[in-house]
């Protein structure tokens, strides 16, 4: 099996810098204040060939109540499904009661585990780990994450040892590999603060996977988590809610918004969460625009949608179809409640059709002749002394996919007749929850006259043909000249 390491400590001990040291990774956010990482983070390292499996966890505090008390359980069930502990500690701070009670606390549980000691940089080690010893370590490692000091001895004694025999090893390697690479669909959960998006990650998954609570902002980092539904593998990525830019003060806030961001644009599929009860905002369409932007699948999901009065909920569907008329054609509308369940289970065959909306494949001869109906039943304008002729079409590429139209100055085509050549590929293919790019490139006229230059592509042609062939020539003649030289250099000895 592939070892299992967590990583738990105090708050602001340095569990994250850690964390991304091991991974080779910036997958966790990293701020100097305490409280920034509050959900467990899974992510498969390696090291001397040696894969395992590392969770990053939040801190841990005696008496934690409220928000804090949910991140205490989180780090507790990372150490139940742990094979070693990284216990870390900061130096520079020395030992604290906060310390004391993570100790008593791995000692109860008899998990086994290891003594980390963090930010040493600056000062000797030995004095610095002197007050850690009497918590009865059999281990104790001083490290200087920031700096990647000491990483690779601790990996060595610790990493090593959990390892099986070589042939278990290269197993277990590959078995590794697969699952790092078969992660499924990933799907990203985006939406204002306390939309109800951590409420739906653990109701898809079945367990109280993140931390939920009653308060905007409770979700700071984007966190990946691998799961499997009716022998299907997806990955599910919980992200930090995103508020209006002029309501953004923190540093910390942005840097959540610059992670939620990156996982839209590292998803598949973007689920994104509107509040019934709040009604639909400009900032829940600025972020539909960009997943869209972003060419990502799209699926809207409608939460807290029980409890309302039938009033209510008509004048809600009324003005979704009004401000989402762009959408509501192609994209799937769900109304859910994430806390009870409802209609939850409807989202993932939405997810399964957008994304295969955005990997179809189709042929150039089946593009060119639905191109060929689009041009027939409704022809291209003209442009100057000639009309538009589109030719063919071909596959440019996918998720999201995008088809590209040759043909005669199709580069002037309106926006209107391209939105007209939009709706009548996705209807004809049927792409259902995916945004389509086109592009047009147009035949370039031989016989047109260069302003600027006052030549013709076929004159430049004719131009440069001929001065390669000139080339060609010398190099010739200087090659058979030297040959002569030669013979004659050797009739003469």
């Amino acid at each position: 099996m592939t070892p299992v390491i967590a990583i738990v400590g105090r708050p602001n001990v340095g569990k994250s810098t850690l964390f991304n040291a091991l991974t080779k990774t910036r997958d966790a956010l990293v701020y100097d204040m305490p409280g920034v990482t509050r959900d467990r983070q899974y992510a498969q390292a390696s090291y001397d060939e040696h894969h395992y499996i590392l969770i990053d966890t939040g801190g841990i505090s005696d008496g934690d109540a409220g928000v804090d008390g949910s991140m205490a359980e989180q780090s507790i069930l990372a150490i139940e499904e742990a094979d070693l502990v990284y216990f870390v500690v900061d130096a520079q701070a020395g030992k604290t009661v906060a310390d004391d009670y993570i100790a008593s606390l791995l000692r109860s549980r008899g998990k086994p585990s290891v003594l980390v000691v963090n930010k040493i940089d600056g000062l000797q080690e030995d004095g610095a780990m002197a007050e850690f010893y009497e918590y009865g370590f059999e281990h104790i490692y001083p490290i200087a994450a920031s700096h990647r000091r000491g990483i690779n001895s601790l990996l060595e004694e610790t990493l090593l040892p959990l390892c099986e025999s070589e042939a278990d090893d290269e197993k277990d390697s590959s078995n590794a590999t697969s699952e790092a690479n078969q992660r499924g669909i990933k799907f990203a959960l985006i939406g204002r603060p306390n939309v109800g998006k951590s409420t739906l990650t653990n109701r898809m998954l079945g367990e109280d996977r993140v931390v939920v609570y009653d308060m905007p902002g409770t979700t700071i980092d984007s966190v990946y988590i691998p799961f499997s539904r009716n022998d299907k593998d997806y990955t599910i990525i919980d992200t930090a809610g995103i508020r209006k830019r002029g309501k953004i003060k923190e540093v910390l806030e942005k840097f959540s918004i610059v992670k939620t961001l990156q996982a839209i644009k590292d998803a598949n599929v973007v689920i994104a969460l509107i509040d019934a009860k709040e009604g639909l905002t400009d900032q829940d369409l600025h972020l539909i625009g960009f997943a869209l932007s972003a060419g990502r699948s799209l699926v809207i999901a409608v939460n807290k949608w029980d409890g309302m009065s039938l009033s209510d909920k008509n004048y809600l569907k009324d003005e979704i179809n009004r401000r989402m008329v762009f959408l509501k054609d192609y994209v799937d509308i769900h109304f859910i409640s994430a806390l009870y369940g409802s209609n939850v289970g409807h989202l993932f065959k939405s997810i399964e059709d957008a994304f295969k909306s955005a990997n179809k494949r189709i042929s150039t001869p089946d593009l060119t002749q639905v191109l060929k109906l689009a041009t027939e039943d409704h022809p291209p304008p003209v442009s100057g002394k000639s009309r538009i002729k589109p030719k063919y079409a071909h596959m440019g590429g996918h998720n999201p996919p995008v088809i590209v139209i040759h043909g005669n100055q199709v580069d002037k085509l309106s926006g209107s007749y391209k939105r007209y050549l939009e709706k009548f590929f996705r209807e004809a293919f049927e792409f259902v929850g995916t945004p389509i790019k086109f592009e047009f490139k147009s035949s370039i006229n031989p016989y047109q006259q260069d302003k600027k230059t006052n030549t013709t592509p076929l004159k430049r042609y004719k131009e440069e043909k001929g001065s390669r062939t000139k080339s060609v020539r010398k190099n010739n003649q200087q090659r058979s000249r030297q040959a002569k030289q030669v013979n004659k250099t050797n009739k003469t000895k």
